[in-house]
């Protein structure tokens, strides 16, 4: 073997070798991606977002922009003329070292676009208008690591869902009802806003209802905190909250959880059947997963089927999601089993024909 050929199948295995342990530290190298540098500082913050300036929504109504995107033969309404609304608070786009995210970052903007409001908001584009704020989300580190320095990003973070809120509510005039829908950090806060904002208040009647999910909904928080807004328990209830944090049987849990221990077990609603009991929906009842962020937007029915239990939604006879690098790469992070990356396109379909039909028996008045 020449001596050239000899160096460049070493170069090749030693590419191979060092990417072999990239991936298999690719945890440790997130993880000091994402951790913040000192101390939380609140004179370091990034700006506060102005809710009267546009730009500081990921999507509004009456504009072109990441909560449009419809899938395949399912085309969304005119969200300037929808009979609903929904506000839609996104999960954690961020990777950087602040404790908070500015909302001026064109590169968080843009994950938060691609990667959230523009998967996570759309279900809701077949029966509502949407309005996604941006807000100074909080390190991700604020929720695997919690510590008094995360707990302050973290009410930033809050403070600025609860402005765009009250913001939304001046925006889409008076009286209309409304879907209130996030996903992980997205769903810490808007749990908050449902027990604050909207539980006990006039705001509560517009509620059709709360899609909280991939956060640690319980149903005794839900009673102790919001008695006015139960658990739903079927598929046209309104008033009433979702919920549901979807793995698989070889579910492994990671560094990256939520370290917020809370012995109650969480809710979990079947999205197949839209109950809480533990009984077995088949894969059969998917009307569809969807992956707008792939080159492949059709609905894939019969996607995957799910059962309840013990607070968390087991899945089965999953199908193959389409994947990028860096999307594998953040799956890899979350560990085997952790479909907590696509609990919104697992069952997209199900998830906008649901919307739709108790947005439809709110306005009918029939529940």
């Amino acid at each position: 073997m020449r001596k050239s050929v000899r160096w460049a199948l070493w170069g090749g295995l030693g590419v191979v070798a060092i990417g072999a342990i990239a991936w298999l530290n690719v945890g440790a190298l997130v993880r000091l991606a994402m951790t913040p540098e000192g101390r939380f500082d609140a004179a370091a913050l990034p700006p506060a977002p102005d809710y009267a300036d546009d730009r500081s929504w990921s999507a509004l109504p009456e504009r072109d922009d990441a909560g449009d995107p419809s899938p395949t033969g399912a085309p969304a309404v005119d969200q300037r003329r929808a009979a609903a609304d929904v506000f839609y608070v996104h999960s954690t786009s961020y990777v950087g070292s602040g404790w908070n995210a500015g909302t001026e970052d064109a590169a968080t903007n843009e994950a938060t676009d691609r990667g959230a409001t523009g998967i996570q908001a759309t279900p809701f584009n077949g029966c509502c208008a949407v309005y996604a704020p941006r807000y100074r989300q909080a390190n991700g580190m604020a929720f695997t690591r919690p510590s008094a320095d995360g707990d302050r990003a973290l009410e930033v973070a809050y403070g600025d869902v609860r402005r765009a809120f009250d913001a939304f509510n001046a925006r889409r005039g008076a009286g209309r009802p409304f879907v209130l829908a996030a996903h992980s950090q997205g769903t810490v806060m808007a749990e908050r806003l449902l027990y604050e904002a909207i539980s006990g208040t006039a705001l509560r009647d517009q509620l059709v209802a709360a899609y909280l999910i991939g956060g640690a909904v319980t149903a005794s928080g839900l009673r102790e905190r919001a008695p006015d807004i139960p658990a739903c328990g079927a598929a046209s209830d309104v008033r009433c909250v979702v919920a549901w944090n979807a793995r698989g049987a070889a579910y492994v849990p990671s560094d990256f959880e939520m370290h917020r221990p809370d012995p109650r077990e969480r809710l979990c609603t079947n999205p197949l059947s839209w109950r809480t009991d533990g009984a077995l929906a088949p894969a059969a009842l998917n009307l569809g997963a969807v992956f707008l962020e792939s080159d492949d937007k059709a609905p894939r029915a019969g996607f995957a089927g799910a059962q309840c239990a013990g607070g968390t939604l087991l899945l089965h006879d999953v199908g193959a999601a389409p994947r990028n690098l860096p999307s594998r790469v953040l799956d890899h992070v979350l560990g085997d089993g952790n479909y907590h990356a696509i609990e919104f396109q697992l069952f997209f379909m199900n998830l906008r024909e649901n919307a739709a039909s108790r947005v439809a028996a709110f306005l009918s008045g029939s529940t």
